[in-house]
């Protein structure tokens, strides 16, 4: 069983996971086809006030950092991200020279419309793209949320020119962090995602899907260090992601007594757990056992 991690949202307090024999990867059991509010509060609502001024330059650096994998792209090259949200991966690759857009099902494709940024309102499932039209196609933490991600990869796979190239980001269940964190694990976000992936899980579906998987990389900016920072500090407090939910102003229904015994172990560990989590999440990275994994594969010729 894996416990929510936002139970006043999911419904239930914890959902199975059946986990594939050969592979390791897993699924959630018992989810409905539509959680609907669960990606528009709780730990996914956007940081207010202090909070989002703060983290715009880390944010910032992290985007900076996801624009690697497409970077080289020829200038022009029409590039589909799945998952788009409010855009900023979308107008970053813009301003790199490649003719990107995006595709986002949650009310934050309208904060990126009203930013004059390309982003449909539809979910993959629904979407029309003409066949052989895209020369990439990015998802970046948003596989593991779809229902059916070998449909949705079948999908993509018809959009892709010959040769295309897709860029997968998605948590990695074979990680030294979930190790760590077991039921605490920071990326172990049930019932928003759907699949547990595993590297070996990843590529076999990928290759399934029509794609031939070129690498696979552990080290990453955006979600590793803080993925290993939270899920240590997950093992201290009572209340889970205790440290992100106090970044996203989202901790009214937790009891004012833990959040007082939260908030005073949270600042006092956190400060010495943030170098140590860097550290360890090097290491996991260069072991091969990142927190999160990005997967370059291309079409496979016919």
């Amino acid at each position: 069983m894996a416990t929510a991690s936002d139970p006043q949202l999911a419904g239930a307090r914890s959902f199975e996971l059946h986990r594939c024999e050969r592979c390791g990867t897993a699924i959630t059991v018992g989810v409905g086809p539509d959680p609907g509010a669960l990606y528009e509060a709780g730990t996914y609502a956007e940081p207010r006030g202090w909070a989002r001024r703060a983290l715009a330059p880390l944010r910032a650096l992290a985007e900076r950092d996801r624009l690697r994998f497409v970077e080289r792209l020829p200038a022009g090259a029409r590039v589909l991200e799945i998952g788009a949200g409010d855009g900023d991966l979308v107008a970053r690759m813009h301003d790199l020279g490649l003719d990107a857009w995006g595709l986002e099902p949650s009310p934050a494709a309208d904060q990126a419309q009203a930013k004059g940024i390309e982003v449909v309102k539809v979910a993959v499932e629904q979407a029309e793209v003409e066949p052989a039209s895209q020369d990439a196609v990015v998802l970046w933490h948003s596989l593991e949320h779809l229902e059916d991600p070998a449909r949705a990869l079948g999908r993509v796979s018809s959009w892709l020119r010959p040769g295309g190239m897709i860029v997968v980001a998605v948590p990695n269940l074979d990680s030294l962090q979930a190790r760590v964190g077991g039921d605490r694990w920071f990326h172990q976000d049930v019932p928003r995602h759907r699949t547990h992936f595993t590297p070996g899980g990843a590529t076999s579906l990928l290759e399934r899907s029509g794609f031939r998987v070129e690498r696979i990389r552990h080290l990453l900016i955006e979600q590793n260090p803080l993925g290993m920072w939270q899920t240590m500090l997950n093992r201290l407090t009572v209340e889970r992601d205790f440290g992100f939910r106090l970044i996203k102003g989202d901790l009214e229904a937790v009891p004012g007594s833990i959040r007082a015994r939260d908030l005073v172990v949270t600042a006092l560990a956190g400060a010495l757990l943030a170098p140590l989590a860097v550290v360890l999440e090097l290491g996991a990275g260069l072991a091969r056992r990142g927190g999160s994994i990005v997967i370059d594969a291309t079409m496979q010729s016919a």
